[in-house]
């Protein structure tokens, strides 16, 4: 499906781009592993076009540009771009789900603030539930419900990055809290981001967006259970190190500003073993009814994009049915002959 230099390839960017999702990957199964690592190369570099040119706005026509190559089956001659246009290919991947991706980052080249947790919340469904309704094509997965799920997990990830990365964003002139919550605590964002300073109020905000991640966390998990058991294992982890992000977060006393919390390779490992042993877990236990819950409003367009149902190709189910095809073929035929024979005789 994938040329291999151009597998290799993404996964060169992913090792060096995305230690968290390299390391959960390795417990994903090849068939699911190769085009997510795909998946992955073709949004780190979306990422990267957008943060590290100046124009930014002229690097998103640009992206545009490469998707709508992608999906007419003329990709650029660059790995990334070759091997998402085989995965899109493979699993007829719903044009609006990188769509979703690229307005995502469209909106940070604008520099666009978003004043509530639902606007939050809806940046995110396009930077990161985007990503994981696509895993779930890559898994075969269109039902809603674990659609539904997947996209809790991407939004949670995402909010665990924006509050681990607060210092960071502000020194970039970015701001992704709530700017309500700012002008609440009596701040300005302008001012905030021109001198960034981890006060009581703002350490607050960050606690609070790491419990908001972490009911969604919760909420995934119900998710998981319901995925191709061999998918289990990798999707496990990626919850439990992101999760582990925000726990780093909060015992950093909620201070992103002051340096960037992080996690150690030990931690990765364990986390690694304990996400194989819930998976192998989940066989025995009962499909829990979060399954069932409400997705988030502002996801609803990502799950009914990836649950629609590409269009079935006319051809012959089985061998019977082309060979009864075949069967009334040769019958009408020979009637036909047969009634030509009539008429001239």
């Amino acid at each position: 499906m994938i040329r291999p230099d151009d597998l290799e390839a993404c996964r060169e960017a992913i090792r060096h781009g995305s230690l968290s999702f390299h390391a959960a990957s390795r417990l994903l199964p090849a068939r699911v592993r190769d085009p997510a690592l795909a998946l992955y190369a073709f949004c780190r570099l979306a990422d990267d076009a957008v943060d590290l040119r100046a124009d930014k706005a002229a690097a998103v026509d640009r992206l545009r540009d490469r998707l709508d190559r992608v999906y007419a089956g003329r990709p650029e001659d660059a790995a990334p771009d070759r091997a998402f246009t085989a995965v899109v290919e493979s699993f007829e991947m719903p044009r609006a789900l990188p769509e979703a991706l690229l307005e995502g980052l469209a909106w940070d080249a604008e520099g666009r603030r978003y004043a509530t947790l639902s606007d939050v919340h809806a940046y995110s469904a396009r930077v990161a539930a985007a990503v994981g309704a696509m895993m779930c094509v890559l898994m075969r997965v269109r039902d809603p419900d674990t659609l539904a799920r997947a996209c809790d997990l991407g939004v949670a990830m995402q909010l665990t990055n924006i509050a681990r990365d607060v210092g960071e964003d502000a020194t970039e002139g970015r701001i992704y809290l709530p700017t309500d919550w700012l002008h609440d605590a009596g701040i300005d964002p302008d001012a905030f981001i021109a001198d960034p300073k981890p006060g009581r109020a703002v350490r607050k905000m960050v606690r609070d967006l790491v419990v908001q991640a972490n009911r969604l966390y919760w909420r995934a998990e119900a998710g998981i259970g319901a995925l191709p058991v061999s998918c289990r294992p990798g999707i496990y982890a990626a919850r439990h190190i992101y999760a582990g992000i925000g726990a780093a977060v909060l015992d950093r006393g909620c201070d992103s500003i002051g340096g960037r919390a992080r996690t150690t390779r030990a931690q990765k490992v364990g986390w690694l073993a304990l996400s194989s042993g819930r998976a192998t877990a989940s066989l025995v236990m009962p499909r829990s009814a979060v399954l069932f819950a409400r997705p988030l409003p502002e996801c609803a367009f990502l799950i009914d994009a990836a649950a629609a149902r590409p269009a079935q190709r006319e051809r012959p189910d089985t061998l019977m049915d082309a060979l009864a095809n075949a069967t009334r073929t040769r019958r009408a035929a020979r009637s036909a002959l047969i009634r030509a024979s009539a008429r001239s005789s």
